[in-house]
């Protein structure tokens, strides 16, 4: 389950603004490089960003099977036809690099999950969104980080009380029914004791953030984001006819 796992890899060590900053400029460099080569690096470079987060790439494919077959569904529906000759492989190339961008930033927002305490995520929020807004996004990100993966579990044990009783003989349209009205119903309990919660903790609308701090690591991160976003730039840059 994609939750925050403590450690001390340097994934853990740099703080979550910079974090967020490294995440923006590889996306920025993905959707500038969208060849087979510009591709390639990236992903040289979320492995190794992997690593340095001590998260396995196979937890990040567990994580996201559920969306493993969307992404490969769109390559295969787009080089459909209507008419001879009804399949067109060389349609399928931008889709399928585009899913690949997609699964390469899906990876990195696991390495962040697993690497961030929930608290500095919202911190970070409210300190690049000045004012209520930012405060409001805060709370907003860290109800989401704390409440899915309650309801993940929760839908979980659903599947296996369904598989003991025998519910996995059942028609697919029955199982489905009864998976959406069991997590829908745990869904609406969960809130109302989350609510509850909230107002027992006194729940604070401007709650002191945690200590901001700047390391090594930092620093390394925001290097590396800067090239990337030199990288894309580079790419761009022509592409808008800028300077000719």
């Amino acid at each position: 389950m994609l939750t925050y796992e403590p450690g001390d890899s340097v994934g853990h060590r740099v703080g979550a603004r910079s974090k967020l900053l490294l995440q923006a400029a590889f996306a920025g460099a993905a959707f500038a490089h969208t060849d087979p080569v510009g591709l390639a690096a990236l992903t040289g470079l979320a492995l190794a960003l992997l690593a340095l987060a001590a998260t396995p790439p196979r937890a990040v494919f567990a994580e996201y099977r559920g969306v493993l077959p969307f992404l490969a569904a769109a390559p295969a529906i787009e080089s459909f036809r209507l008419g001879a000759p009804w399949v067109d492989p060389a349609a399928a190339v931008g889709p399928a690099l585009a899913a690949y961008r997609t699964l390469l930033l899906l990876a990195l927002v696991a390495a962040y999950v697993r690497t961030t305490p929930v608290r500095e995520s919202e911190a970070a929020v409210a300190r690049l969104v000045p004012g209520k807004p930012g405060r409001l996004l805060g709370l907003g990100v860290g109800l989401v980080f704390r409440l899915l993966p309650v309801l993940q579990a929760d839908l979980a044990r659903t599947r296996e009380a369904m598989a003991v009783r025998l519910g996995d003989r059942r028609p697919l349209r029955e199982r489905i029914r009864l998976v959406a009205t069991a997590g829908l119903t745990r869904a609406l309990s969960r809130t109302d004791r989350l609510a509850v919660a909230l107002r027992a903790r006194c729940l604070s609308w401007n709650p002191t953030p945690p200590e901001a701090t700047f390391g090594r690591a930092d620093a390394l991160a925001l290097l590396l984001a800067v090239a990337l976003l030199a990288w894309a730039a580079w790419d761009v840059w022509p592409a808008l006819g800028v300077g000719g």
